[in-house]
């Protein structure tokens, strides 16, 4: 049963991409796209890309910081081709670059499996927290569109009685899971609990202080990334803030639909910047530009990782 989920969980994702990859195709021409391509300002691709770069050397600088409590100095470049490295195989198998960064850092830095393993998990609790912040500071600015938007698409007595039936699952639900001895409630509450703990250990930190600068930059610099890519078309030109907000949160979420968001991606996209009125063949152009960029320079680096890894540790 439990290969059979596995299974599931490596073939379910690969199969959704290749759907949505066909169906990407569909609704724009490969010539068509390749134009887009050739016609785009590269300036600001590569401007996206070294961005892209820079927020990845933060995320491995910013691991020594949690190995340092743990008593431990790892360098500098093994953390950066780990991170690669573990970028590389989550394009093959979804989840599965954490695992394989755990063990680089056990096998070139000693670290132990179980504490390099959860220090990543800790980091993964500090960047979903950044994305609810992503997501708060959208709702934010964006609550009158938002409103407006649910206010059109759906009847007022309708949007408050949707509101008041999700409040009361929500509530039920809270209950369930507090006082349930069900496996999923206790997975739950261990998750939550971890949620906590992790965020804890954060500010228990020497230099937690450092910590929250580099998560503040590494979310700066993948905002950043989708701002100046979006550069690159002409048709793009007029992006607000607002779109690339909430284009951001919707490609955020995709890449743990498909493997690395192959597929999902650019439709997400093109979903967020329909709802700004955005033209639906740039911006299915600039997903695909987006993601094939950042999966291009993470197949090129994490595989010269892979490779430099005992080169770089022969001693």
């Amino acid at each position: 049963m439990n290969r059979f989920k596995t299974i599931l969980k490596v073939v379910l994702p690969l199969l959704l991409g290749v759907v949505l990859v066909w169906y990407s195709l569909s609704q724009i021409s490969v010539s068509k796209l390749v134009q887009y391509f050739k016609d785009a300002n590269y300036f600001w691709i590569f401007l996206g890309a070294g961005l892209g770069l820079l927020s990845h050397i933060s995320r491995a600088y910013r691991w020594l910081y949690m190995a340092e409590p743990l008593g431990y100095k790892p360098k500098l470049p093994n953390s950066f081709m780990a991170v690669y490295s573990a970028y590389l195989i989550n394009l093959t198998i979804p989840r599965a670059g954490e695992v394989a960064r755990a063990s680089i850092l056990a096998n070139y830095e000693g670290v132990p499996f179980d504490k390099g393993f959860g220090t990543i998990v800790a980091e993964r609790v500090a960047d979903t927290i950044m994305l609810l912040v992503v997501i708060g500071v959208a709702l934010i600015l964006e609550f009158e569109f938002i409103y407006d938007f649910f206010i059109e698409k759906f009847n007022p007595s309708t949007l408050i009685l949707a509101v008041v039936v999700l409040l009361v699952v929500a509530l039920g639900l809270f209950i369930f899971i507090k006082r349930s001895a069900s496996k999923f409630a206790l997975k739950v509450r261990r998750f939550v609990s971890g949620l906590i703990e992790g965020v804890l250990s954060i500010f228990k930190m020497k230099k937690k202080w450092a910590f929250i600068f580099h998560t503040l930059f590494i979310w700066v610099m993948y905002l950043s990334v989708f701002y100046t890519t979006s550069k690159a078309l002409p048709e793009l030109s007029d992006i607000t803030l607002a779109t690339v907000l909430i284009g951001f949160i919707l490609a955020s979420f995709s890449i743990a639909a498909t493997n690395g968001g192959i597929g999902s991606f650019p439709e997400a996209i093109v979903i967020a910047f329909a709802l700004f009125n955005m033209p639906e063949d740039p911006s299915r152009a600039f997903g695909w530009i987006l993601w094939s960029t950042q999966t291009l320079a993470v197949i090129i680096l994490g595989g010269l990782s892979l490779i430099y890894l005992p080169i770089y540790n022969r001693k």
